[in-house]
């Protein structure tokens, strides 16, 4: 049974489960809580229940360990124990048949083919992201940062949180397993912060994401008869459908837990609006970005060492990052072509700034040309990011600087005119949100106003959305 947040059925367990969970004494909530957690969970496949058992029960375990020993030898090893363990999880499950097929395909290349085993599994749902937050909880208790958690149903509901297991935000420790401990009354203004957060990021899946899909299937899946116009506009659309997929999610993800009384860490900024790279990541999945800069990024060095060390890496983080996405040749590309731009922005941008200096370029030129490139950018590595495989993306980047911009493929005007109204409806809200707060805003409204807002955004979504209970992007990672 599909428990996605874009389906009925989600929104009969969110209905049921915010009403018995206010209705039940504070102190017995956690215990319903964390049984519907894993009953969210075991309804996208049950028997993937065993492995969140596992990185729950390890990463509790080592952490406990690590508070009782002051052997720093000891400590280091359930560390290294419970890492290994959960990290382990993922690589198996995740990459496994990638390695396998690479080895194949190397040995056929060399002349000497082999056969190596394949899995026939599916991806166990949010199992990047459910890893990530235990090691970073082993880490931080390591690092004394936190204090290991000594109730076991606590730190299990912290892990199985259902609104954010399947695809993030990547919560510290530090932030959302104390809330646990002090879940308070209903407070009817969180509930219509989060119920406001939940309709705008209905409005990005269903209205903009979902429809921007449907081109950027057909044309992403069958490149072949296409031209580069096409193609390039293929690309722009899925650029903006990624965006409003994950970031729709997580809108969602953080107001359902807002309205059930808990502050999950922000995880967009409008990263669009970007002027380097570099700062595209602070905006970009910001939980993902911390953690690889708390967690690998510093402990490699960080900045603090030599300059050319620190460009290593620095690279070597957006390539990780690349493999976090997915076992295909296709992320490390779009992995690495990122670690490329941000080691690029740092290298130039002393060079950068004395040549806009001496031209006098106007700060609001050099910004919006800053904007742009980095936008052109980012919408070149998301090819390669949603490509079926590197020879498709080399073919459509082929395509796109061919110059063929003979005719564009358009199915449907009416559609494709929707289309590029919900993004210029999503850039318009986003370039307000830039220069102030449009909840507070409307905040500081009259009733009426703010219901005619949310009224207009209903109808919106419920004319032009797509309700076919498709899959978040994310939620394959």
């Amino acid at each position: 049974m599909s428990m996605l947040f874009n389906t009925i059925n989600f929104g009969w367990f969110f209905l049921l489960l915010a009403l018995c969970f206010f209705m039940l004494p504070q102190q017995r909530r956690w215990i319903f809580l964390l049984f519907c957690n894993l009953l969210y969970y075991a309804c996208f496949k049950a028997e993937y229940l065993l492995l969140l058992f596992v990185a729950i029960g390890v990463s509790y375990l080592c952490g406990l360990q690590m508070a009782k020993d002051t052997r720093e030898t000891r400590r280091r090893f359930w560390l290294i124990l419970g890492l290994t363990i959960n990290l382990g999880i993922l690589i198996f499950f995740k990459y496994f048949n990638f390695f396998s097929r690479s080895l194949m395909d190397v040995g056929s290349a060399l002349g000497h083919p082999v056969t190596l085993p394949l899995l026939r599994w599916m991806l166990p749902v949010g199992i990047s992201f459910y890893t990530f937050t235990a090691s970073g909880y082993l880490i931080d208790v390591y690092r004394r940062k936190v204090e290991a958690e000594r109730h076991p149903g606590y730190y299990a509901a912290f892990i199985s949180f259902f609104p954010n297991i399947v695809s993030g935000p990547i919560e510290r420790a530090g932030n959302l397993l104390p809330q646990f401990r002090r879940i308070g009354e209903f407070d009817g203004a969180r509930a219509a912060s989060g119920l406001r957060l939940m309709l705008w990021g209905f409005f990005k899946k269903l209205v903009v994401a979902d429809r921007l899909a449907i081109y950027v299937n057909a044309v992403f899946n069958h490149p072949d008869p296409h031209s580069g116009a096409t193609l390039l506009v293929g690309s722009l659309f899925f650029t903006f459908q990624i965006y409003c997929d994950f970031s729709g999610y997580t809108d969602i993800a953080i107001g359902v837990a807002r309205l059930l009384g808990f502050d999950l860490r922000r995880n967009f900024d409008r990263p669009y609006f970007s002027r380097s790279i570099p700062e595209f990541w602070r905006r970009w999945h910001i939980s993902l970005s911390s953690w690889f800069r708390d967690y690998l990024y510093i402990p490699l060095g960080g900045s603090r060492v030599a300059v050319s060390r620190a460009y290593l890496n620095l690279f070597i983080v957006f390539f990780v990052s690349g493999m976090w996405h997915g076992a295909n040749w296709t992320f490390l590309i779009w992995g690495g072509l990122h670690g490329l731009y941000a080691v690029s922005s740092k290298f130039t941008q002393a060079s950068r700034d004395r040549i806009a200096a001496a031209l006098h370029v106007p700060a609001a030129l050099r910004h919006g040309f800053a904007v742009l490139v980095t936008f052109m950018l980012a919408n070149f590595a998301w090819v390669y990011f949603r490509a079926n495989d590197l020879a498709t993306a080399n073919l459509i980047m082929m395509k796109i600087f061919s110059g063929d911009y003979s005719k564009l493929f358009i199915p449907a005007m009416d559609q494709f005119l929707y289309s590029l109204a919900a993004i210029a409806m999503l850039l318009t809200v986003d370039l307000l949100q830039e220069r102030r707060s449009l909840a507070a805003w409307l905040d500081a409204r009259s009733l009426v106003l703010r219901w005619a807002a949310y009224g207009t955004v209903v109808v919106i979504i419920l004319l032009t959305g797509i309700f076919n209970g498709s899959q978040f992007i994310y939620a394959q990672f």
